[in-house]
């Protein structure tokens, strides 16, 4: 299995629909880019708010290994989202390890 993590910072002035909306085309995925076994998106909601750094949004995908990640990173849905959220964000973390 292989896991793919992604948080992303979104411009001051992005609208909460702009950040609903990418939870919605990520949800997508699912069912619809080859190798995904689990996929999760939301909104941050820690209390923890000394340590988000601005990120709102964390996306989780589990692939079935890392060939299924490289290979959805090209995917039409993906370069889809990426597109439509581009202008809105300032910054993105991500993070990709394998696990048994």
């Amino acid at each position: 299995m292989f896991e793919h993590i992604v948080l992303l910072k979104f411009k001051p002035d992005a609208s909460i629909e702009v950040q609903e909306n990418a939870i919605k085309l990520a949800y997508d995925f699912k069912g619809n880019i080859p190798g995904i076994v689990q996929l999760s998106a939301g909104i941050n909601a820690t209390e923890e708010i000394e340590h988000t750094h601005g990120f709102t949004l964390g996306i989780r995908v589990t692939f079935e290994d890392q060939q299924a990640c490289r290979d959805y990173i090209q995917h039409p849905l993906h370069q889809s989202l990426l597109q439509s959220i581009g202008p809105f964000v300032e910054e993105i973390v991500v993070m990709d390890y394998p696990f048994a």
